[in-house]
């Protein structure tokens, strides 16, 4: 009877420890056990910004924006993709009437579930944030070409290292980027939004397949520039909150706090391409954007013409593109 009693209370014993042990695992969050996703080649990545910029800006209607928007035709379907075109034409808040293209690449078709990756991939025409030029030309290498970069060597992976589990859509939206810093919200015409993101209103309205839809998104835009800052905006938190709390965390998990804050910042007013996604796909899409808090500005050379290769950070790029990859290969 002494013994059985002993036994007895060191069962109950066990279970509590065990139940408490849970009940602090909660409190802080269940943290998930990570697979390792296969290793993302930065110095790929870098390759495919340097590629975008050597074609010059791709501002729409040049002829530096064509042969960009056929190169990555061209190079989604060598790795295996289905490449959907996008084609249109849309009035800029100055007057020009420009040649859009959005470019879709979809792997894995059959899946149902699915992914939606997306990024820009014009540029903006001018740069009205330089303190020498306004008018210059610049080349975009982080508002734009980093987003892009990843994700074509997100694709790069998915087609020659491992295959994962679920559909993967990738989207690159034209025409994000010659909006008018001052507009007036009220006062938009032809059934715009904005001025801004003019490829995201079209495909979020017009999707390539009639009804598609993505578990959920993730939005890069300016994900590589040096000691890069990336907070949790307004419009993520309320459209896909559960989704950013999931990216940050595997962020975390993966060492690179540095550069992901759990930490709110432009909560209201933020213009990007995740906003049309959330509000017409009906896509929970979160924005993974590069924003100095301390200076309650985007990263140093936004829109000047130093927006160039020199300030692109490899680390920065591992940090973003290790995160996205370690994402796919875990669900």
């Amino acid at each position: 009877m002494i013994i059985r009693h002993k036994l007895s209370f060191l069962f109950l014993l066990v279970i509590l420890c065990s139940l408490l042990g849970c009940s602090q695992q909660s409190e802080k969050g269940n943290t998930k056990t990570l697979v390792a996703a296969p290793a993302l080649n930065v110095d790929s990545a870098y390759f495919f910004i340097q590629k975008q910029v050597d074609f010059g800006p791709r501002i729409p209607n040049s002829e530096a924006h064509k042969a960009a928007g056929q190169w990555f035709e061209e190079k989604f379907k060598s790795y295996g993709a289905k490449v959907y075109l996008q084609e249109f034409e849309e009035d800029t808040y100055n007057g020009v009437k420009i040649e859009l293209k959005n470019i879709i690449a979809s792997f894995n078709p059959e899946k149902k579930k699915r992914l939606l990756l997306a990024a820009h991939w014009d540029t903006r025409p001018f740069a009205d944030s330089d303190s020498e030029d306004k008018k210059a030309q610049f080349d975009g290498a982080n508002d734009g070409a980093s987003g892009v970069g990843i994700l074509l060597e997100v694709a790069r992976i998915i087609s020659s290292v491992k295959n994962p589990e679920v559909g993967i859509d990738i989207i690159l939206f034209d025409g994000e980027d010659w909006g008018d810093a001052g507009e007036d919200y009220g006062r938009m015409t032809g059934g715009k939004d904005s001025w801004w993101c003019l490829g995201s209103q079209y495909w979020s309205k017009n999707k390539h397949i009639p009804n598609y839809t993505a578990y959920y998104g993730v939005l890069l835009d300016m994900v590589g520039a040096k000691d890069a800052t990336f907070y949790y905006d307004g419009v993520s938190q309320e459209n896909a909150g559960r989704v950013l709390t999931q990216v940050w965390e595997t962020a975390h998990q993966l060492g690179h706090q540095k550069y992901f804050k759990m930490e709110s910042a432009l909560q209201n007013g933020l213009i990007d391409d995740h906003v049309y996604v959330n509000k017409y796909a009906r896509i929970p899409m979160i924005d993974i954007m590069d924003y100095r808090k301390a200076q309650k500005s985007f990263f140093p050379e936004h829109h000047t013409a130093q927006d160039n290769m020199d300030a692109i950070s490899k680390a920065t790029l591992n940090a973003v593109g290790e995160t996205l990859l370690t994402l796919i290969y875990n669900e």
